[in-house]
């Protein structure tokens, strides 16, 4: 590791902005203190890679809405509990009464519904392509098994879109891009070629481990200095250039893509996975007529900045005072992936 950080200094010239999308990848550079490693030329900002942090605001209104329905049993991951709403959370409508159970699998709010008979069992589908074959292959089997009180309401998205979208005019100026691993074990390394094509910036896919983490940037810096921008891949162990073909067609039959609204970067084009017709009974944007008032975004949180690499959490005045993690005002300080998170756990003044 130190050979390995000490060839990055020597090769870097020239300041450089490389942004990390994975929220996976923010945790373990904070975690191994790999910052203190590089010099001081070289930046690291992160990306749109925390489910939580770019799930709409309205969709979150709509999820926490659907929870006061009589009958209703909304079945979520942990970390959707605390996200603040416009008004509230999942969190503080199960302490008035709703009925929000936290489960560690779609599979799980499957088993929950068939517990539950005569309640509708609702499970928020949030995250990348990495959570969405999982979410496609129950919604295959509660078809077939005609289970007929779950449903999902699918806020899932997918990737190379949003990456399109944020680079289109190279807004926050960023030299490379160190690519998600967990994401790219499912799409593959192709699914980055256009982007690498189209804008100019060197994509590298890495691990998670901190040599895996500096070998990226090892490789986006030696792609930098020379004026180049491909596409590698130094996470093979996992990552393959077609990807997980099996996970792909899952998801394609459960899936379509639609426009879907993410937190900071607005309406991305076919950038989210909507439930096909085929499955309409599955779908809880289809069977429950969820009203909420319009969304209301928290006077003074940046996240959607934070997001964009527009800023860090430390330009925020909320950081570390009204926000933290016991009383977050926005996603990316209740997230595990989240940004603010990352930056309050292991390095609140850190800047770059």
């Amino acid at each position: 590791i130190n050979e390995l950080a000490s060839a990055i200094r020597d090769m870097s010239s020239r300041p450089m902005k490389f942004m990390e999308v994975c929220g996976t990848h923010t945790m373990s550079i904070f975690r191994h203190g790999i910052r203190s490693l590089l010099p001081d030329c070289i930046e690291l900002v992160s990306g749109p890679g925390c489910p939580v942090c770019v799930t709409d605001q309205q969709d979150l209104d709509w999820m926490i809405s659907l929870s006061s329905e009589d009958g209703v049993v909304i079945a979520t991951f942990g970390d959707l509990m605390r996200v603040p709403g416009s008004s509230t959370s999942l969190a503080r409508a199960r302490a008035s009464g709703a009925q929000v159970e936290i489960v560690y699998s779609p599979a799980n709010a499957l088993e929950l519904a068939m517990e539950r008979q005569g309640e509708h069992v609702v499970f928020p589908g949030v995250g990348f392509e990495t959570t969405a074959p999982a979410v496609a292959a129950t919604i295959l089997q509660a078809d077939a098994m005609k289970i007929d009180n779950f449903f999902v309401f699918s806020c899932h998205k997918v990737m190379p879109p949003a990456l399109d979208a944020l680079f289109q005019d190279n807004e926050p100026g960023i030299d490379g891009l160190l690519c998600p691993g967990h994401v790219s074990t499912i799409i593959g390394a192709g699914a980055y070629e256009s982007l690498c094509r189209d804008t100019g910036i060197p994509c590298v896919i890495a691990g998670f481990e901190p040599y895996d983490i500096l070998m990226g940037i090892y490789h986006l810096v030696r792609q930098a200095e020379a004026g180049e921008a491909r596409v590698e891949n130094v996470y093979q162990r996992a990552v393959s250039q077609e990807g997980n073909r099996n996970a792909v067609e899952l998801m394609n039959r459960v899936f379509e893509l639609e426009d879907a609204k993410w937190r900071g970067l607005g309406t991305i084009r076919e950038s989210g996975l909507g439930i096909r017709k085929r499955f309409s009974h599955i779908d809880a944007r289809k069977q429950f007529k969820i009203e909420s008032p319009a969304p209301q975004s928290v006077s003074g949180c940046i996240c959607g900045k934070i997001i964009r690499a527009r800023a860090l959490p430390v330009d925020c005045a909320l950081f570390a005072k009204a926000c933290t993690p016991t009383d977050p005002v926005g996603p990316c300080m209740v997230s595990s992936e989240g940004t603010c998170a990352a930056y309050y756990r292991y390095g609140c003044n850190v800047k770059g």
